[in-house]
């Protein structure tokens, strides 16, 4: 249940003051229950990096097994990152050939900025298909995030994703539509979801690969599915890790890259986000802002402070539960000897039995 801090990452003591449990490791190795570990391949940009770990770390720690989670976060060299960023990867990341030396549990691939439709041009897409193609064969069970899951649906199953021509971004309603699947029994069988992304993999492309697909939106895009086997790859589309104040930031960002000229139209709010009075709030901001823009005079404050209190988590309980069964299914069906994917008798075609 606990996280361990086997490290000093900064991310473990703002934990701490949120309430999450996080063991040192001389008490750690005094409790009398299963460790495991689980990688954190981390593409998200410079300014996100910290926010991300601390999102997904929350999701491990909150989850439900008895057991203790050693988390390695880890990123691939190919990114350009700041000098900042840079030094925070050098002192508290591993790198993927310590991974591989030491093993992992499970694997978290994190999403990344990208915005263009093919993939293959970027320049983390070899290195990626290497961390994912080494994990398909030596861990138990690898999340992919937004990104990831278009991208391993790219590589390994032949379906590219497609650019939506309005850009998916909000708080959307879904629903369970394989209720018998143990990562979504007894989980609400209707809950909201988070989403961020101009392009999308749809129903379709996942059933021609062969997947199983679990959860949907009201819209009928794919939200949570798996591999064939039921485990061994979980595909997520949206962003259940996100926080209360991620889309927040996320429009404060598209807000100033219209102030700056980065793009020409002002960007819309997120869906089914904000309540009347904060929409309300950013409709006169933005009036404000075209009037100085037009006078060039000085930009008003962007006014987060304003609504950052008004804003509601309608995701983060059913995203809990879901890591937490993934957790438990990865304590069940892991060796005792860790590092072995699968228990012996276990078919690793079918693990789950399904």
């Amino acid at each position: 249940m606990p996280l361990v801090a086997h490290n000093d990452l900064p991310t473990f003591d703002k934990l701490r003051r949120e309430g999450v449990r996080v063991l040192q490791p001389d008490l750690a190795g005094h409790q009398d229950i299963r460790e495991l570990h689980i990688g954190l391949l981390n593409m998200m940009p410079d300014a996100a990096l910290a926010a991300t770990e601390r999102q997904f770390l929350r999701l491990i720690g909150e989850s439900n097994p008895i057991a203790q989670f050693f988390v390695h976060p880890f990123t691939l060299d190919a990114l350009p990152r700041e000098p900042s960023a840079r030094e925070h990867i050098d002192r508290y990341y591993e790198s993927f050939e310590q991974i591989k030396d030491k093993g992992l549990d499970a694997l978290i691939i994190t999403g990344a900025n990208v915005i263009g439709a093919d993939l293959s041009r970027e320049v983390f897409w070899r290195p990626l298909i290497e961390v994912a193609d080494w994990a398909h064969e030596n861990v138990t069970s690898t999340l992919c995030s937004c990104l990831a899951t278009h991208a391993v649906l790219d590589f390994r199953y032949g379906q590219k994703r497609i650019k939506q021509r309005r850009k998916k971004w909000g708080v959307y309603r879904h629903r369970v539509v394989d209720h018998a699947h143990p990562l979504v029994v007894d989980i609400n069988s209707e809950f909201d979801v988070p989403h961020s992304r101009w392009n999308s993999v749809d129903p379709g492309q996942f059933t021609s690969a062969g997947l199983k697909i679990l959860v949907t939106g009201d819209d009928g895009c794919v939200h949570l599915a798996t591999s064939p086997d039921g485990f061994r790859t979980v595909f997520l589309q949206g962003h259940p890790e996100y926080d209360t104040i991620s889309l927040l930031k996320e429009y404060k960002r598209d807000v100033n890259l219209y102030i700056d000229g980065e793009i020409k139209v002002y960007p819309p709010m997120p869906d089914n986000y904000f309540g009347d009075f904060s929409a309300a709030i950013f409709r006169e901001y933005r009036s404000r802002v075209d009037r100085s823009l037009a006078q060039a005079s000085d930009i008003p404050e962007f006014p987060e402070h304003l609504v950052q209190n008004l804003l509601h988590n309608t995701w983060q309980d059913t995203a809990t539960a879901v890591v937490g069964k993934w957790m438990g299914l990865i304590y069940q069906y892991t060796n005792i000897e860790r590092r072995k994917p699968f228990m012996q008798g276990v078919d690793p075609d079918n693990p789950l039995g399904l």
